[in-house]
């Protein structure tokens, strides 16, 4: 029969499979084919389940490509209590998503969704409340919270995490629950699996993220937890920790009087790399815990606990997080951008960590346009802080590169020649050679650019670089691009009052003037500013030649006729008949400056600062790693994009809460004292082990405990002591008794020995109960 039984069971479960085969075979090649409205509702109404759940799944169908399916609302919603957990999940998902539209038809159906609250299946109890908590009508906030209560007790891990889940969803429903959904939160922070602890720190982090005296108590079984979680419920925990760690940790630990526990920071599984900053105990517990998460698989655990290092951490823990976030460039090109900006951000605070990973940022022949810009700039950030032979490595592939034909690459290389130069002063002369042997190319963009740079160098040491304003001069017959005559002409009259009458800028002036009509407007621009400083000049020297004259004073000014004054009248000429207003207009207003040359001195001849390249990030710099500040810092201004919000100041030593908050044990009763705990039998056994004398067993083993056959001779003894003592109470009360009742009484107590020995024969359990 049995046999039978099998043999039908199999045939009822195959013929089960091949409905279930030709039923998906069948909505495979009908899926296509649309229905009218009647259809649908037949089969949406129908008894059977196979037909209610291919009339769900073309609804979910129609819902997912924006089709209207609100006219099925009533014929959906229906089947919100059939027993199926199929028909179940879509009803459920066409119910959150068109509540909100059909608020009314929704409500009927919440006090099915409450009973299955209670079902013994705990998949159906937590399908039930993320419904409940995805239905968006406010009435029901209550119930939600209510149904949240319920499942932050319930037995199940599952329904637990649904719970947690919940409660965002909730608070944005209705924000006046907020006290109550705290409450459940301080209970799900501190569930033993770690899912359900996760789950809730993410929902923490939404409803009240600065509430951290609900995490002091589960400070440390958290920390423990974050390797296990999942990888959003990390990046959760990594944001909470990294503030609490603000709040709760000094920054320098401060003498005291009671010293707090210390641990190396590098002492993790029993190893010291010789680290000598030592962290608070919680602190380092954290900062440990998080380090097997730089090998996760996910980029955002990799960069929020380089984040959580940089933020909170020591210089040697972030030394650990460098290679990790070096392996990231091997992904994909868009995970490889973001990953470049959080690089960038970390080698502006240590960039000689990142020196060994120096041919990590070469560039390759695919990388686009924002990533070798930001392998670049890390180039850059890194070459002050290199050996020899890696400065050597980092110059030869600038160089490479500027003579490449991609302009932007061409400028943005140029624009990193200069920036090694200003940040290494021992290679700015190979690279102003660099830059002076590109005035001459014919890319006018190449040209410009290194003028540019070159401009910034001599700036920075004018008295220097005579030489090199002389040579620049030479170059301007085969400088062609406008704005890299116009840079060599500005340069040449900033040096035009060095060495006095000595100096270029006059026959500079000369040669220019004679085909000043075809220069380009820039060019043109600083042919008359340099006119004008050369004119200066010369009347501040004929000023001081002057002043020896004193009683002229008042005598009329003899015409100038110096060759100067004429190539200033020159200039002046041929700007007043130029067809540029902007142009016209500076001469007139240069003319009437040099009318007073102590005015104009102040503004022609002032000394101005040399400008610095810096690196194109610094405007990021501060902004939290893994941000989208970070990324997007060129429109989110000083303080960020919109939401933005930024870590708070540490908290100053004294005023941080007590460590003693942390403790994982929980206190004990006001019923029991703290010293006097309930002692296990085990522990009772083993004390009493340890407190018995040594004895051998008969293989002369020592033996610290009784045998069964000690115990029961002690029983014994116990006995007969007891007899005896009965006996002679009855000797001394009765002086005449029989020698037959003694003898019975003998009998008696033998057969009582008899049956206590058979009973004790299993364990020495009834034998205690006997003793008790």
């Amino acid at each position: 029969m049995e046999s039978i039984a099998k043999i039908s069971s199999l045939m009822e479960t195959a013929r089960e499979l091949t409905l279930d085969a030709a039923q998906a075979t069948r909505s495979m090649r009908t899926t296509a084919r649309p229905m009218d409205r009647n259809q649908m509702r037949k089969l949406l109404d129908s008894r059977n389940d196979r037909d209610v759940l291919e009339g769900l799944r073309r609804v979910v169908s129609m819902m997912c490509k924006n089709q209207k399916t609100i006219p099925l609302f009533s014929n959906v919603v229906k089947n919100v209590a059939s027993p199926n957990l199929e028909i179940k999940k879509l009803v459920y998902i066409y119910l959150i998503h068109h509540a909100e539209q059909e608020p009314d038809l929704a409500l009927l159906s919440i006090n099915t969704i409450q009973k299955s609250l209670s079902d013994s299946n705990p998949q159906v109890r937590a399908l039930a409340l993320k419904t409940m908590s995805g239905i968006r009508v406010p009435v029901i906030s209550q119930i939600v919270s209510l149904a949240i209560k319920k499942g932050t007790v319930d037995l199940s891990p599952y329904v637990r995490k649904a719970a947690a889940l919940s409660i965002p969803k909730c608070y944005r429903l209705d924000p006046s629950q907020a006290p109550q959904l705290i409450d459940y939160l301080s209970t799900l922070l501190g569930d033993k699996q770690y899912y359900v602890a996760g789950a809730a720190v993410a929902a923490f982090m939404e409803v009240c993220p600065t509430r951290i005296d609900l995490v002091h108590k589960h400070y440390r079984s958290l920390v423990r937890k974050i390797v296990d979680m999942d990888e959003w419920s990390q990046l959760a925990l990594l944001r909470l920790m990294t503030y609490y760690a603000r709040k709760c940790f000094p920054r320098r630990a401060q003498p005291s009087e009671e010293p707090k526990k210390d641990v190396n920071m590098d002492d993790f599984y029993g190893q010291n790399d010789g680290g000598s900053v030592s962290v608070d105990s919680d602190l380092a517990l954290l900062l440990n815990s998080i380090r097997p998460l730089l090998q996760s698989r996910n980029s955002a655990v990799v960069i929020a606990v380089t984040r959580c290092y940089v933020d909170v951490g020591t210089p040697e823990y972030v030394k650990h997080a460098i290679g990790p976030l070096i392996a990231l460039l091997r992904s994909a090109p868009d995970i490889q951008q973001i990953a470049l900006y959080n690089i960038v951000s970390v080698c502006l605070v240590r960039p000689a960590d990142f020196v060994k990973y120096a041919t990590h940022f070469l560039i390759r022949a695919t990388d686009t346009e924002p990533v070798w810009e930001l392998k670049l700039e890390v180039l850059t950030i890194i070459f002050p802080h290199s050996p020899p032979h890696i400065k050597s490595l980092v110059l030869k592939e600038l160089e490479h590169f500027s003579q490449g034909t991609d302009k932007a690459l061409v400028r943005e290389a140029v624009r990193a020649i200069g920036r090694c130069a200003q940040s290494d002063a021992t290679t700015a002369p190979r690279c102003l050679k660099l830059l002076l042997g590109q005035i001459s190319s014919l890319d006018g963009n190449l040209a410009a650019e290194s003028l540019t740079v070159i401009r910034h160098l001599i700036q920075q040491d004018a008295e220097g670089h005579v030489g090199t304003v002389v040579r620049l001069a030479r170059n301007l017959d085969s400088a062609t691009d406008p704005q890299a005559r116009a840079t060599i002409i500005w340069l040449v009259g900033e040096f035009s009052g060095l060495n006095g009458e000595d100096n270029i800028a006059p026959d500079v002036l000369r040669i220019l003037l004679k085909d000043f009509a075809s220069e380009s407007e820039a060019a043109k621009r600083q042919i008359l500013l340099l006119a004008a400083k050369v004119y200066l000049h010369h009347l501040n020297r004929k000023t001081e030649a002057e002043k020896e004259r004193e009683s002229r004073e008042d005598a009329p000014m003899e015409p100038d006729n110096d060759p100067i004054a004429r190539l200033w009248d020159y200039t002046l000429l041929l700007v007043r008949y130029d067809t540029s207003y902007d142009l016209r207009d500076r001469a007139r207003m240069y003319r009437a400056l040099l009318a007073v040359p102590q005015l104009a001195t102040l503004m022609l001849l002032a000394p101005k600062p040399a400008p610095q390249a810096p690196s194109p990030s610094e405007s990021r710099r501060g902004f939290l790693l893994g941000s989208s500040t970070l990324v997007l810092a060129g429109g989110g201004g000083l303080h960020g994009i919109q939401g933005y919000v930024s870590l708070p100041a540490w908290v100053e030593p004294g005023q941080e809460p007590d460590p003693r908050l942390r403790d994982s044990e929980p206190t004990p009763s006001s019923r029991y004292d703290a010293d006097k705990r309930a002692i296990p039998a085990s522990e009772k056994l083993d004390d009493a082990a340890m407190s018995a004398p040594s004895r051998t067993n008969g293989m002369g083993e020592a033996v610290g405990t009784k045998t069964l056959d000690d115990w029961l001779a002690e029983e014994e003894g116990a006995e007969e002591s007891e007899s005896e003592e009965e006996e002679s109470e009855e000797e001394s009360g009765e002086e005449e008794s029989d020698e037959e009742s003694e003898e019975e009484e003998e009998e008696e107590e033998e057969e009582e020995e008899e049956e206590e020995e058979e009973e004790s024969d299993d364990d020495g359990e009834a034998d205690r109960l006997v003793k008790s």
